[in-house]
């Protein structure tokens, strides 16, 4: 989901008060589905956390050029003792440490040596001498108040080991409906104050899954029953979006988070549904029927029009039109099968997979139907999917054997390079919106589940576990 940037209001340094926004929830075909908490955004009320340090001067977290700073997350220091500040403490550090450690733009230093450090006595008492004998460059310290009724108050700062100045302030305060909130927008505050980076905390993952199918419809393999679920970019706190009791395939965000485009057989054929979450209503804008059979919807990057394959004249070809379902335009025109559409960052290409060689392989066309060549030159290649700035890549999948790979081709020098190596199947990739992760499919477990990996194939984790799942998109 797009996030809602949390603007400083007073000195940035010094700290800002944040407040949850109001949370959404889910109406009409997905009346059941789970509210979901909102990104953290401001309040003008309330005094600002106040850093000691120079205003003049910047501080950064660490002295060495290209050299990756230590960081330390201590649990929180609970200002009441009711049993959700209590639980707030420990939930926050756990999750901010795992959020600054999923970019690895810090070296973070293990929890489980804290126990050596005294505890802060406040949030600016630090033990800067024993952080500094464990190797730490920077701290985090952070308190958690109970604030009246199902109120939170979260004060935190990132010090320099070295010189004791605060780098960094915030506070936050709004609901305990999501307590891992404020460790999610805390991290990308970080991130972005500390080194210039948009971070992906508070991003989401959409994907499909059958895991509730069997309770509902009998046994998962004798009903081709699968919904849209979403979850925290870490795979936390699933959501079921589609209870429609049928098949919903190859889920894609719209770019500002509002909307979910997905394929349905809802009413016995497949068709494009666009669901806005928001605002509780669906909407098939291009007007499938049992003839018109329409697929694989894919919003451009500026929202204003979809991309989907169909077979309204008689062969699968690749189709632009406007979220309204205005301006329908055909791009492709070929007996063969085309299909998968990626859209390029600036909304002027579109690159899909298509078999007119024999075997599928990656092809590019201009959004007006021009320009059309070929990328691939390989045995079998799907799924594609175009990178966002600053990148000019496109992930895919690659049959290298039994299963396929993870690949990616560089744009500007047409060299690939590999993330996967043979382990089960690997499929459906889709780009963080910072372009630094690849969410995909994987079966080297034997079940199908979401992993997520580094563009440079390192960090490799594991998102799902619950039922099969598959055919992950990255919110903006």
């Amino acid at each position: 989901m797009a996030p809602i940037p949390c603007r400083p209001t007073g000195n940035d340094r010094g700290g800002s008060r944040s407040k949850p926004h109001p949370s959404w929830g889910w109406g009409g075909m997905a009346a059941a589905m789970a509210v979901l908490a909102a990104p953290l955004s401001p309040t003008s009320t309330g005094a600002a956390v106040e850093p000691q340090q120079r205003d003049e001067v910047r501080v950064v977290i660490g002295d060495s050029i290209g050299a990756q700073s230590s960081i330390a997350v201590p649990d929180c220091l609970p200002l009441t003792s009711d049993p959700t500040t209590l639980e707030a403490s420990r939930t926050i550090a756990r999750v901010l440490w795992d959020d600054l450690d999923f970019e690895r733009e810090f070296r973070m230093i293990p929890r489980d040596v804290y126990r050596t450090i005294p505890v802060a006595a406040s949030l600016i008492d630090i033990p800067f001498d024993r952080w500094r004998e464990l190797g730490a460059d920077g701290v985090v310290s952070c308190t958690v108040a109970a604030r009246g009724g199902r109120q939170l108050e979260i004060a935190a700062r990132l010090y320099s080991v070295q010189s004791g100045e605060s780098a960094f302030g915030k506070l936050y305060t709004g609901s305990t409906r999501d307590i891992r909130l404020y460790a999610h927008q805390l991290s990308d505050d970080i991130h972005r104050d500390q080194r210039g980076l948009e971070g992906v905390a508070r991003t989401r993952l959409a994907f499909v899954s059958d895991r509730d199918s069997e309770s509902v419809f009998g046994l998962v393999e004798n009903r081709p029953v699968k919904e849209i679920y979403i979850a925290d970019y870490d795979g936390a706190n699933p959501r079921r979006v589609t209870v429609s009791g049928s098949l919903n395939t190859n889920p894609a965000w719209s770019p500002d988070g509002r909307s979910i485009g997905y394929t349905s057989w809802l009413t016995g054929f497949p068709d494009v549904v666009v669901s806005y979450l928001f605002e509780g209503r669906m909407a098939t804008p291009v007007e499938g029927d049992s003839r018109r059979q329409n697929f694989l919807p894919a919003f451009s990057p500026d929202g204003r029009r979809l991309a989907f394959n169909s077979n309204r004249n008689n062969n699968n070809d690749i189709y632009v039109a406007n979220v309204d379902g205005t301006g329908l335009l055909r791009l492709t025109n070929h007996p063969a099968i085309d299909t998968s559409p990626t859209w390029s960052p600036n909304s002027q290409q579109i690159a899909f997979t298509s078999d007119r060689t024999g075997t599928p392989q990656i092809y590019v066309v201009g959004a007006d139907g021009t320009g059309l060549r070929r990328l691939t030159y390989e045995t079998y290649c799907d799924r594609p999917t175009w990178s966002p700035p600053p990148f000019n890549e496109i992930a895919y999948s690659s049959r290298t054997g039994p299963g396929h790979d993870i690949k990616v081709l560089d744009l500007a020098t047409n060299e690939e390079r590999q993330l996967t190596f043979g382990l089960g199947s690997n499929e459906s990739p889709s780009y963080a919106p910072n372009g630094r992760h690849i969410a995909f499919m994987s079966t080297r477990n034997e079940s199908k589940q979401i992993y997520v990996i580094g563009r440079d194939g390192r960090g490799l984790r594991r998102i799902t576990s619950a039922g099969n799942n598959e055919m992950p998109s990255w919110s903006r």
